[in-house]
């Protein structure tokens, strides 16, 4: 396959300088990468044996619609030690609003094969606040994923993102009480079932955290490989954002094409902040200091102003709870 050749040269120019089982999580997501075979996966990981931790973290995104062309032992087997099903809705009519492939039932088909595959940690992905949704409509989802009991959900707002179909035809929202009321009645769902929230959209059962995620939010360094895949190395004087082509004819061209920015220091202490602030407990000011490689003083004014408020903590970067229910314009003050 031509991808796989492309995608395997890639990784081996850019794990050149990587240290030793220093790679602690792998995430194969975008598009839908289980239509790749366990086999493809086997040379993937191979590849990757050297650099990656044991006990690594290795999730792959799923898709309901196309899990029926390869068995999920197959892929265990293989490596793959996470899955993470798209479910999006548990309502056939919102699935065919948002121009899914799958039926309600095959994503619970799905995770049943996922389970007799010997996957022990799956991921619900689902959306609320749909097109012309209710609240006991978000709660139908949100208990029709909690009933499959997977280690995690994903469970955020729709958004409409320019360029799509969405954009050009906008779907009849719900109105901000209506969604306030799916978030309040949806939160309380989950904690009485045992799902902690530890970002904005995510949630947990028994330390389940995704290791993956985690460490993008609190600004740690990833490779990324792939059409339209994006990375971030820290160097011992700057921080580089990579990003390769979109369009996969592109990407096939030339594997090793690509984009470098290089963060200012406004750039750096905005984006530490539009991470690590997702996060319910958020992070240490060391850690602000040890990822973005800038002193807390740069932004000590202005979070000092925000605890004045009431919506950050005094004693760590965090968001008090006033402060994460308007996260969006908490992280516009360090933009």
């Amino acid at each position: 396959m031509g991808y796989l050749r492309a995608l395997r040269r890639d990784l081996t120019i850019q794990l050149a300088d990587v240290h030793a089982a220093s790679i602690k999580t792998v995430f194969f997501g975008g598009g839908t990468p289980s239509l790749f075979s366990p086999a493809a996966f086997a040379e993937l990981l191979e590849d990757l044996s050297s650099v990656i931790s044991p006990d690594a973290e290795v999730t792959m995104e799923a898709n309901p619609g196309t899990t029926e062309y390869h068995k999920f032992e197959e892929y265990r087997s293989a490596g793959i030690n996470r899955l993470s099903l798209g479910a999006q809705s548990f309502s056939n009519i919102q699935l065919e609003r948002l121009g899914r492939i799958h039926a309600a039932s095959e994503t619970i088909e799905s995770f049943a094969k996922a389970r007799a595959g010997g996957f022990d940690n799956i991921n619900l992905d689902l959306m609320y606040a749909l097109s012309q949704q209710t609240v006991d409509d978000a709660m139908f989802d949100l208990s029709s994923a909690i009933a499959l009991s997977p280690e995690h959900i994903s469970w955020y707002q729709l958004t409409i993102e320019p360029k799509t179909e969405f954009a050009r035809r906008p779907p009849i929202l719900a109105s901000e009480s209506t969604v306030e009321d799916m978030e309040r009645e949806g939160h309380a769902l989950l904690a009485h079932a045992g799902y902690q929230r530890y970002e904005v959209s995510a949630y947990a059962r028994d330390s389940h955290q995704c290791l993956h995620n985690l460490n993008y939010w609190t600004f740690g360094d990833y490779l990324g490989a792939g059409a339209g895949a994006h990375g971030k190395r820290s160097r011992a004087t700057n921080i580089v954002r990579t990003s390769k082509p979109r369009q996969p004819r592109l990407y096939l061209a030339d594997p090793l094409a690509t984009k470098h920015h290089r963060l200012q220091e406004c750039e750096v202490a905005a984006e530490f902040m539009m991470n690590a602030l997702r996060l319910s407990a958020g992070v240490s000011f060391e850690l602000f200091t040890e990822r973005s490689g800038l002193p807390f003083e740069v932004i000590a004014k202005r979070w000092r102003a925000l605890v004045d408020q009431g919506l950050v903590r005094e004693e760590r970067l965090a968001a008090t709870p006033l402060g994460y229910r308007h996260l969006d314009s908490l992280v516009q003050y360090f933009l």
